[in-house]
């Protein structure tokens, strides 16, 4: 009896830890899939984050900033580009402007989605993008199977998505920025068809070669080192300042040109586009970043402190030539200083970057006055005078003012512009060959693009559309129905 009541204990003490065992067991299976372990999220690909991921990181915050950032530079197209060129203008021609300005912003964003970001930042080094992004490829919200949730690309701490959105804004503004040069004159098809082969076989390559790791990129392996430019001093505005100067040339000065007067008819429109061109441009500057962190808050003092030095200083010098100071020198003056500290934003402290202003001020104005007439180019709303001078200042200054105080680009703690290493001239020498270069390729490409369009329709308005005004003639629309 004894024996078998300890048989019946022993049994019961086996049944008894097998439940245990097995309770357990399902205990863990129901933990397992309540939440997901290392295994699990080892399965996210290596450049991508959830939204969960995203919204728990540093990331959202960045992501946050960069999306107000695309904002205020498609901002800065329209209304601040096109109100700026718009009063510039005559009144028959208003419309116009502002038609291309609003019309490149669907133009270009469209090519951009559908191969110019390719071409642009697909890849890594080369001539040339690939055809990696096209259509959006690698770009747009991937579904997991393993997660059953979606996946972002992701560029740095930002989404790819953000990032196509921000340096698509600049794609946009670019070719916007050359019209200046052939207001007034040019036919609407012959300016939508330069624009979409200048975007694709100037801006993008230029684009690539300084900003994704291309020939002109800051490398040992870059022609002459490389240069700097932080938000697009050489792929922005020398490009498209050069490109304004050969449009210039190639189309022919305006009807009446230094014989009759052709002066802009509402200057409250261009006070208005400068103010917003100057809010628009901290996205442009500090967003260059790509990230919120300290060194955008320089860029963006560095960029206010520019343009109000260079308000002031081509303000003052009309002040003393002329006699009076001009509300559109001050609005000029303000876009000049913007434009030179572009490339520097990121590489130079405020003090320099308001003697950075101060010189693109007084440079301009006698770039867009002197110069101008000298030469006798009718660059119709100083585009090259600008952009181009502006552009070509401040890549060549970004070689003297820049400290690795506000960026450590090499990695390695060494001095890097002309000042701070004492002498060295290495980074103004690529300074100088990135902006040589950027010249000859924006100049031979533009006349190339300008001259086959010419050859196949035509670039310049009949002579009778031209005295009537393009708004009129192109777009059958006035700007001003007055009684």
């Amino acid at each position: 009896m004894c024996r078998f009541n300890r048989l019946l204990f022993l049994a019961a003490a086996v049944l008894f830890n097998s439940t245990t065992l097995c309770m357990f067991s399902q205990a863990q299976d129901a933990a397992t899939e309540a939440s997901p372990s290392a295994e699990v999220i080892e399965t996210v690909p290596e450049g991508m984050m959830t939204d969960g991921e995203i919204m728990t990181s540093p990331a959202a915050a960045h992501n946050a900033w960069m999306l107000v950032c695309c904002a205020l530079v498609l901002f800065m197209t329209a209304p601040g580009l096109a109100m700026f060129y718009g009063g510039l203008v005559r009144r028959k021609n208003v419309l116009s402007v502002m038609m291309q300005c609003i019309f490149l912003m669907g133009l270009m964003t469209v090519i951009w989605a559908v191969y110019g970001y390719s071409l642009a930042f697909g890849g890594d080094g080369g001539w040339i993008g690939n055809f990696d992004h096209v259509f959006m490829n690698g770009v747009q919200r991937e579904w997991s199977d393993t997660l059953q949730e979606p996946l972002n690309p992701m560029e740095g701490d930002i989404t790819k998505l953000t990032h196509m959105l921000f340096q698509g804004m600049f794609f946009i503004i670019t070719p916007a920025l050359i019209c200046g040069a052939f207001a007034e004159r040019m036919k609407f098809s012959a300016m939508v068809i330069y624009s979409i082969l200048w975007g694709t076989f100037i801006y993008c390559p230029l684009c690539h070669w300084v900003w994704d790791g291309g020939p002109l990129s800051y490398n040992d392996s870059s022609i002459a080192g490389g240069a700097l430019d932080f938000a697009g001093g050489t792929v922005v505005h020398i490009s498209s300042g050069i490109s304004a100067l050969v449009a210039a040339l190639m189309i022919g000065p305006r009807m009446g040109y230094l014989k009759d007067p052709l002066q802009p008819h509402n200057l409250t429109y261009t006070v208005l586009g400068a103010a917003m061109l100057w809010f628009g441009w901290f996205g442009f500057n500090a967003g260059s970043e790509l990230a919120s962190d300290g060194l955008t808050s320089s860029a963006f003092a560095v960029t206010h402190f520019a343009a109000a030095a260079g308000a002031i200083a081509w303000a003052t010098t009309e002040w003393l030539a002329l006699g009076k100071p001009t509300v559109l020198g001050a609005s000029s003056g303000a876009v000049s200083g913007l434009v030179c500290i572009t490339p520097a934003a990121g590489f130079v402290q405020p003090m320099p970057a308001i003697l950075m202003g101060i010189t693109a001020g007084i440079l301009c104005y006698f770039a867009c006055s002197k110069l101008k007439h000298r030469l006798g180019y009718d660059d119709a709303l100083d585009a090259f005078g600008v952009h181009g001078i502006g552009g070509i200042l401040g890549a060549v200054l970004t070689g003297v003012f820049a400290t690795r105080a506000c960026w450590d680009v090499s990695g390695k703690g060494l001095k890097i512009g002309l000042i701070e290493s004492g002498g060295n001239p290495s980074l103004l020498i690529g300074q100088i060959v990135a902006v040589f270069v950027t010249i000859v390729f924006a100049a031979i490409g533009s006349f190339i693009l300008l001259k086959a369009i010419d050859l196949a329709i035509g670039i310049r308005v009949r002579l009778e559309s031209e005295q009537r005004g393009l708004d009129v003639s192109d777009h059958g629309e006035e700007g001003y129905m007055l009684s």
